[in-house]
């Protein structure tokens, strides 16, 4: 019999991970990292409730760390089977896991470093980079509406989820006991109103949905308004002669941002301004969107290419990429004028911490979130009113103006999700993910009441037999 365990981003955000055994097949459908604070902390104490050597495939839906963060260290532990991802996908990972594995080797050898000084014990890596260099070996990209064998009772196809680069809504087909079961797995589900993505693809057949349920309790801010209010927001800094700072994930947002600077400058509305990318890896994720703009949405392609050529640089002649230390250090110095696009996202870790460091305190600086902020992060604190916050270790008064601009998101709202679900007519059993616990409630709420269908909330670990 057939089963699927929700093992991570069951009643939380982070750490997408869920195993499906038919008896013959063990299969994960992502394999994510839980994200908070400090990583180290949150990679010792996240543990595989399975073998990892009895895992006979991973399908993975996009490449944002939540759902692909823990597979160098699920083949540290002995994982040696084929990694299913669309090429943009792989492309990504080949980005972001080796970031993600320099940050965690530094943060770990200054906390050896301390333990030494201490005369504690020093702990060894759960993960090295080489196993980053074999999860990229393993993968083997699909293309979206190809449907390629995961194992002989097991096929999995993707279509395109309009999240990220590359992201995937995943369908599962498994045999098993002279009967067919289809899983679909919507992975990050993308908004409508998001620039440079396609629209979320729609499916009509299912036994099994999981779903994610991020903001299911919400809808956001149509396109236009949220365009309106980013453009009030600098130009109130603006008047202030203010800096402002924008945490933002390196895949998708990043790019998102861009793009509407881009059409702020060729309308006028930026005159002035300097626009600082500082961050290698999302500068590294940039250039590879380019590479793949025949698979966006090809009006927002268009008007990049209409106004100076189809890159991000030449769309936004202001902007300057920041590659180094020193470079970032040197941000610092310019007194008012400056949009800063930093990560992490969720303010984490990575160079927007040091930009915090430098003008949180400062009643001129503008710290404006465009992506959700999960609970335990400094950039969750912040959008909950904190008067006061820990950077490094000190204490800082937060003085700088904070905005949140929930139309930027690139996952869908609640209307968008109920949408979506109600696409399908063979009335699939609908497990809701990926969302914390108010927010999937809301959604099931809405969900029976809208569109009369039934939507359970997985706990933590527990078990969905077919």
């Amino acid at each position: 019999m057939a089963k699927i365990t929700f093992v991570g981003a069951a009643q939380e955000v982070t750490g997408s991970c869920y195993l499906i055994e038919t008896g013959k097949t063990r299969v994960l459908l992502d394999c994510g990292m839980r994200q908070g604070e400090d990583d180290v902390k949150h990679l010792r104490k996240q543990r595989f409730p399975f073998s990892p050597r009895a895992i006979d495939a991973v399908v993975l839906s996009h490449a944002h760390l939540d759902h692909s963060g823990m597979l160098p260290r699920l083949v540290h532990e002995g994982f040696k089977g084929p990694i299913f991802c669309t090429p943009a996908t792989r492309n990504l990972l080949a980005i972001m896991l080796e970031d993600a594995a320099n940050l965690y080797l530094r943060d770990l050898e200054w906390d050896n470093k301390r333990a030494r000084r201490a005369g504690r014990r020093e702990e060894a890596p759960l993960y090295e980079m080489e196993d980053v260099l074999r999860v990229l070996e393993l993968c083997e990209p699909v293309d979206y509406h190809e449907c390629r064998p995961v194992r002989d009772d097991i096929k999995a196809c993707f279509y395109d989820a309009g999240h990220i680069l590359g992201s995937a809504i995943v369908e599962l087909t498994m045999n098993g006991n002279g009967k067919v079961h289809t899983l679909v797995f919507s992975g990050d589900l993308g908004s409508r109103d998001a620039v440079l993505m396609q629209e979320p693809e729609t499916l009509e057949k299912a036994d099994v949905l999981l779903m994610e349920g991020t903001y299911g309790n919400r809808n956001h801010r149509g396109h236009a308004e949220t365009y309106e209010e980013f453009a009030q927001v600098l130009a109130q800094a603006w008047k202030q002669r203010g800096t402002v700072l924008i945490p933002s994930f390196a895949v998708g947002r990043t790019q998102e941002v861009l793009f509407y600077l881009g059409k702020l400058y060729h309308e006028g509305r930026l005159d002035g301004w300097q626009v600082f990318l500082d961050s290698p890896m999302a500068i590294e994720v940039t250039r590879l969107y380019e590479q793949y703009l025949d698979t966006l949405d090809q009006q927002d392609v268009g008007l990049m290419e209409k106004h100076r050529g189809a890159s991000f640089e030449s769309f936004l002649p202001v902007l300057k990429l920041s590659q180094g230390t020193e470079d970032s250090m040197a941000i610092n110095r310019i007194s008012g004028g400056a949009i800063i696009i930093a990560g992490s996202g969720m303010c984490s870790g990575g160079r927007i911490r040091h930009h915090l460091k430098h003008r949180i305190w400062q009643q001129n600086t503008h710290l404006v979130f465009v992506g959700f902020q999960a609970r335990g992060t400094l950039g969750r604190q912040l959008v909950d009113g904190a008067k006061y916050v820990k950077i490094f270790g000190e204490r800082y008064a937060v003085n700088a103006h904070v905005h949140t601009l929930g139309g930027f998101s690139a996952h869908a709202g609640q209307n968008e999700l109920v949408a979506w679900a109600a696409n399908f007519n063979s009335s699939p059993r609908v497990q809701l993910v990926h969302g914390e616990p108010e927010a999937l409630g809301a959604l099931s709420e809405k969900l029976w009441k809208d569109k009369g269908i039934v939507a359970d909330i997985p706990a933590p670990g527990s078990t969905l037999h077919l």
